[in-house]
């Protein structure tokens, strides 16, 4: 698609006033959201639908969750089941371009269409209240005696967690190849399983572990953030002696096969939900940082940010 006749198109649109006011309404829409419930992806897919209700963009909406491989399972069926949909989205990040990396899915995210990418968060690691570890220091002494005895819980394999947690087993000696993760399929199984005991600790955007670190019944022990997060008592990676810095971005992109004004139409859907009340209080409440990069400029960022996550990946020594 050519960059000069996509950004005529959504010149055209924002001269027409249909970037920042009410979109005109289309029959329904749909959001795959390529997770299963309770989790971020889960979270981001039906604040964005409300969004887009309050906006105006459609007069109702779908939702389906399809977990499973990194978001990769939910890519697939969204694939296979929405070509040429001009109202048809996918929830996708970072998460799903680490899991298109160490999973080599057969389905390709070329094959769907960049949007937008919506917000951003850091990671937080967690220990259950009750854990007999006060700190990650002390969590990554008895990882560097007995690799196999911390259990840790997150997304999928390749998810920031993931990649923050091989990067702390490198920086204390230990193989990253010798952790013992547990790939969830969403933030809500992570959080059940380390309320319940089954894993030493726990990774996930900051969202998704805020309403048990807040109620006492988490313990928040590190972030992956260049400075440690306001409220939160935990410190950095960085400060840990680690030198990794991740944020876990979201985004959502449209069905195959549609075409550049159908795209544009679409992206302009979107940038006006992100306006949208509905939307900023979504952010407050998830303590979501606005990212909003669409188009063409959200294409590129993709294709880079696929290159570097690559290099980590291998870094890490997770690939």
């Amino acid at each position: 698609m050519r960059r000069a006749a996509f950004l005529k198109a959504l010149l055209a649109l924002s001269a027409g006033g249909s970037l920042t006011g009410r979109v005109a309404a289309g029959d329904s829409g749909r959001i795959m959201i390529p997770a299963n419930p309770g989790g971020g992806w889960d979270s981001t897919g039906r604040a964005l639908g409300q969004a887009l209700l309050e906006a105006g963009a459609f007069d109702k909406l779908i939702f389906e969750n399809k977990g499973g491989a990194a978001g990769t399972l939910g890519l697939a069926q969204f694939v296979n089941a929405s070509r040429g949909d001009p109202n048809a989205l996918l929830v996708m990040g970072a998460v799903m371009l680490g899991g298109i990396i160490t999973g080599k899915p057969p389905v390709s995210l070329t094959l769907a269409t960049p949007i937008a990418r919506l917000t951003s968060e850091y990671n937080v690691f967690v220990l259950p209240a009750n854990s007999p570890f006060k700190s990650m220091a002390e969590v990554l002494t008895q990882l560097k005696k007995d690799p196999g005895s911390v259990k840790w819980g997150g997304g999928s394999r390749g998810a920031t967690e993931h990649i923050a947690a091989a990067m702390m087993a490198r920086a204390v000696g230990v193989n990253p190849a010798r952790i013992n993760y547990v790939a969830f399929r969403g933030g809500g199984e992570a959080a059940a399983a380390i309320l319940g005991g089954f894993v030493t600790l726990g990774g996930s955007g900051y969202s998704e572990f805020a309403p048990y670190i807040e109620a006492g019944k988490m313990r928040a022990v590190a972030v992956t953030s260049r400075q440690r997060l306001p409220g939160v008592a935990a410190p950095t990676l960085k400060e840990l002696g680690i030198p990794v810095e991740i944020d876990n971005w979201r985004g959502v992109y449209g069905a195959p096969g549609i075409s550049l004004a159908q795209r544009t139409a679409l992206t302009a859907k979107v940038v006006a939900a992100t306006q949208s009340g509905a939307w900023t209080q979504a952010l407050v409440r998830n303590r979501w940082t606005p990212a909003l990069l669409s188009g063409l400029d959200f294409e590129k960022f993709v294709k880079e940010d696929l290159a570097t996550l690559r290099a980590t990946l291998i870094k890490s020594g997770l690939i």
